[in-house]
C-alpha cells in the first residue's frame, strides 16, 4: 500500500533524515564499494584552511564539486573525493601573531620557532569538526577519513620533490625584485597574491620642484602619491618621445619643466602660465637636479640624481615627469639599473644583514612609513619650498589578502621560479581545458597568463614547508635536496618531520671546501603547496606513481573566480614545468556571494545571514538549488538574499510536494476502488 503524506512537511526535518539513513546504511562509502572497478573519473578538491568556519563561497563550490561528482558515479564512473586541507602559510600564523600580540621577528626568535610553530599546529585544525558537520549537513559526499593535510611528512615531502625537479631543469633562481610587500605580515607576497584584494582608497598627492643643478631657477616637477617614498629618491623619469615644456607661472613667477600634455595636473586655465620652450623628453636626458634629501648625496658620484628616460612614463596622468625611488618601485628599479644608478641585485639604500636578508629594523619602519610619515614628508617640503601642490587622489590600491592592510613595493631578496619563458607552453596548455563559462579561459585567465611573471615562491616565514636549499655563506655553492631520504645521506640525521624547527639546524658538508652548508631561512609560498596537491596528496613519486600518472590530468575542478589568480593558475604552472601538461581536463568557476547590498561579506558588518540558520530555517536543498540556479554558476556575481533561498521552497520545493501529495491521495483512492472492487 503507498503511505499517506502528511499535509504539512518541515524540509530540514525530512533531510535530517536522509542524512541519518545514509549515515545508518554508510552510504557512501558502499557506493565507492560498488564502483571500484569502473572506470575513473579523477576530481581534484581544493583546499581551504580549517581556521575560519566555511561561508557561502564555499558552500557553492562544494554544491558544484557535489553534484558533478555524483553524476559522474551514476553515470558508471568510480569517483575517489577526499577532502583536504591547507594548513600552512599566512593564514595560520597571521591569528597566532594577533593572538600572542607578535610583532615581529624578534618575537618569534624569543619564542623560539619551535614552540611559535607549535601555536601555528595547535590551530591549523580548529573549526574542522565544524567543517565536517556543515559539509555533511549540506548533503555533501566527500571523504573525510582519508584526507590529505598540507603538514604531513609526506605531502610535504612530494613538495620538495616537485621543487627538485624545477630546479634540476633551471628554473629556480634568487633575485632581488621590487615586490609587493605586506608590512603586517612581514613578507613579500607574490605578484598574484598582491592582485587578490584591491580597494579604493585616498591617497595624498603631491606635486614636487626639483631645482636643476645648471640653473636653480628652473625645475623639474614630478608627481606622487607616496610622499613617504620621496626620502629615498634617486632620479626622475621622461618619456623620450613626448613633447616638453618650460614655463613661466604667472602667479609665482616660478620657472617649471613638465609634460606638454599634462599642462592640466596644474593649471585650469593656459592664461594661468608662459610657455618658454618646447622640446622633446630626451633633451632633459642626464641632467643633474638638486635632491630633496641629503640622505644619499653620496650616489650622486655614481649617476643618482639626475633625469633619466623610459618609455613607461606615460600623459594619462601626473606631470610627465616621474620620481624615482628604486627601493620601492619596480620601474623605478629597472630604469635605475639601465642607468647604472644602482647596481643589479643591489639597492643602496636599505640596509641588509649577513645573510643578505632586510633587517627587522627597515621592515619595522617601512611598515612605520606607511602609516605616519606622508603628512611629516608634506610638511617638509613646504618648509624647504619644493611644495608646488598638494592635495588628495583617489585610486585603486592593492591590500594585503590575509591582513587586509596596505601592502607597499620594496626590493626583497627572494626565492623565484621562472614561468615567462613558458607562457606560451601556458597558453597551448589551457587553450586544452574545457572552461565552464568558456570566457574566462581566454579572457580573465588567458589574459593573466599572457602577462605572467616569474613567480616568487620564498616567505620570510616559519609555519609553512621550508625550501630544501642548503648554501654556502656566499651562496655560490647550492644544494637542493629532494627527499628525506637524501636530506638524511647527505647530512647524516635521519628526520621525520620537514618543518623548521626539525630541519635548520641540519648541516651539509661542501663538496667545494666552503665548509658547511646550511638551510636558507625562508619556507614556501602556501599556493606553492596547494598546487603541489596532486602529486603531494598520494605521496607522488614516492608512492602511487602508475596511479597517479594513470589518473593525471584530473577530470574535473571547481572553485571561484578569485582562483584564477591562484590555485588554477599555481596548478597549471607547476604541471607545465613538470610534465608540459595542463592539469585538469574541465573546470567551472564559480562567481562571488555577496552581501545583499552588493557589498563583500564581512563578519564585522554582519551584513549576512549565516549559512547553518539558513539550513536550519529553510533546508539545505533549498540553498543549494537557490545557489546552482543561479547567475552565479556562470561566473557572475551574486547579491546573496535570504527570501530567495525561501522562494525556493514556496515555488518549487512546496508545489513539488503538494503534486506528489496529490498523486498519491489519487493513487490511494484508486487502491480502495480496487480493494472494494476485489471484495464484492
Amino acid at each position: 500500500m503507498v503511505q499517506q503524506v502528511p499535509e504539512n512537511i518541515t524540509f530540514p526535518n525530512e533531510e535530517e533524515k536522509i542524512l541519518q539513513l545514509w549515515k545508518n546504511l554508510d552510504c557512501f562509502r558502499e557506493c565507492l564499494k560498488q564502483s571500484k572497478n569502473r572506470p575513473r573519473f579523477n576530481f581534484y578538491d581544493g583546499p581551504p584552511f580549517a581556521t575560519g568556519l566555511p561561508h557561502y563561497g564555499h558552500i557553492l563550490a562544494g554544491t558544484i564539486k557535489d553534484i558533478v561528482t555524483r553524476f559522474a558515479h551514476q553515470s558508471g564512473f568510480h569517483v575517489d573525493r577526499r577532502f583536504g586541507w591547507d594548513c600552512h602559510g599566512l593564514p595560520v600564523e597571521y591569528e597566532i601573531d594577533k593572538t600572542l600580540g607578535i610583532k615581529g621577528p624578534e618575537d618569534v626568535a624569543k619564542m623560539g620557532i619551535e614552540e611559535y610553530n607549535n601555536q601555528c599546529r595547535g590551530i591549523v585544525m580548529r573549526y574542522s569538526k565544524e567543517w565536517e558537520f556543515s559539509v555533511t549537513r549540506l548533503g555533501r559526499w566527500i571523504d573525510f577519513e582519508n584526507d590529505y593535510k598540507t603538514l604531513y611528512p609526506e605531502f610535504m615531502e612530494s613538495v620538495w620533490w616537485v621543487f627538485k625537479q624545477l630546479y634540476d631543469k633551471g628554473l629556480v633562481y634568487r633575485g632581488v625584485k621590487v615586490m609587493p610587500f605586506s608590512t603586517a605580515c612581514n613578507t613579500p607576497l607574490s605578484n598574484f597574491e598582491s592582485h587578490q584584494n584591491y580597494k579604493d582608497v585616498q591617497d595624498p598627492s603631491v606635486t614636487v620642484s626639483f631645482p636643476l643643478d645648471e640653473d636653480a631657477s628652473v625645475s623639474l616637477v614630478a608627481w606622487t602619491t607616496t610622499p613617504w617614498t620621496l626620502p629615498s629618491n634617486l632620479a626622475l623619469c621622461v618619456n623620450p618621445e613626448l613633447q616638453y615644456v618650460k614655463l613661466r607661472d604667472n602667479a609665482t613667477g616660478k620657472i617649471y619643466i613638465l609634460m606638454e600634455s599634462r599642462l592640466i595636473a596644474l593649471y585650469k586655465s593656459d592664461s594661468e602660465y608662459e610657455i618658454l620652450d618646447r622640446f622633446p623628453g630626451i633633451a632633459l636626458k642626464g641632467k643633474k637636479y638638486k635632491p630633496l634629501f641629503e640622505y644619499f648625496i653620496q650616489c650622486k658620484d655614481k649617476g643618482a640624481f639626475a633625469v633619466v628616460v623610459d618609455s613607461y612614463v606615460k600623459e594619462e596622468e601626473g606631470t610627465g615627469v616621474v620620481h624615482q625611488a628604486p627601493y620601492f618601485g619596480a620601474d623605478d628599479y629597472r630604469v635605475c639599473m639601465d642607468f647604472n644608478i644602482i647596481q643589479k641585485d643591489s639597492v643602496p639604500i636599505c640596509p641588509v644583514d649577513a645573510s643578505g636578508c632586510f633587517t627587522a629594523e627597515v621592515t619595522d619602519f617601512a611598515g612605520q612609513y606607511v602609516k605616519d610619515a606622508d603628512k611629516n614628508i608634506i610638511k617638509v617640503l613646504k618648509e624647504k619650498g619644493r611644495l608646488v601642490h598638494s592635495s588628495s587622489f583617489k585610486h585603486s590600491y592593492p591590500f594585503c589578502w590575509r591582513s587586509d592592510t596596505p601592502l607597499i613595493y620594496k626590493a626583497v631578496p627572494s626565492w623565484f621560479v621562472r614561468v615567462e619563458h613558458m607562457v606560451e607552453k601556458l597558453l597551448e596548455n589551457n587553450a586544452q581545458c574545457y572552461w565552464v563559462p568558456d570566457f574566462v579561459r581566454e579572457k580573465r585567465f588567458g589574459n593573466w597568463l599572457k602577462d605572467a611573471r616569474d613567480w616568487a615562491i620564498s616567505r620570510n616565514r616559519y609555519w609553512g614547508t621550508p625550501i630544501p636549499l642548503w648554501v654556502s655563506d656566499d651562496f655560490e655553492e647550492v644544494v637542493c635536496i629532494g627527499s628525506m631520504a637524501e636530506l638524511e645521506e647527505l647530512s647524516g640525521v635521519k628526520v621525520t618531520d620537514l618543518h623548521r624547527e626539525s630541519i635548520d639546524h641540519l648541516t651539509i658538508p661542501s663538496r667545494c671546501g666552503k665548509g658547511l652548508l646550511h638551510r636558507v631561512p625562508e619556507v614556501f609560498d602556501c599556493w606553492f603547496e596547494s598546487g603541489s596537491m596532486p602529486y603531494a596528496q598520494v605521496h607522488y613519486p614516492f608512492e602511487n606513481k602508475k596511479e597517479l600518472e594513470d589518473a593525471f590530468p584530473a577530470d574535473f575542478i571547481a572553485e571561484g573566480i578569485d582562483q584564477t589568480r591562484g590555485w588554477f593558475y599555481t596548478l597549471l604552472v607547476l604541471s607545465t614545468a613538470l610534465f608540459g601538461r595542463p592539469p585538469f581536463k574541465n573546470v567551472i568557476v564559480n562567481g562571488l556571494v555577496l552581501a545583499s547590498d552588493g557589498q563583500k561579506m564581512s563578519k564585522r558588518k554582519k551584513n549576512y545571514p549565516d549559512p547553518m540558520s539558513i539550513v536550519n530555517s529553510y533546508g539545505a536543498d533549498a540553498l543549494r538549488l537557490y545557489l546552482i540556479n543561479s547567475p552565479v554558476v556562470r561566473a557572475e556575481n551574486l547579491r546573496f538574499k535570504e527570501e530567495g533561498v525561501r522562494d525556493i521552497l514556496k515555488d518549487v520545493f512546496l508545489p513539488w510536494y503538494n503534486a506528489y501529495r496529490f498523486l498519491v491521495q489519487n493513487v490511494q483512492i484508486l487502491q480502495h476502488q480496487v480493494w472494494t472492487l476485489e471484495v464484492i
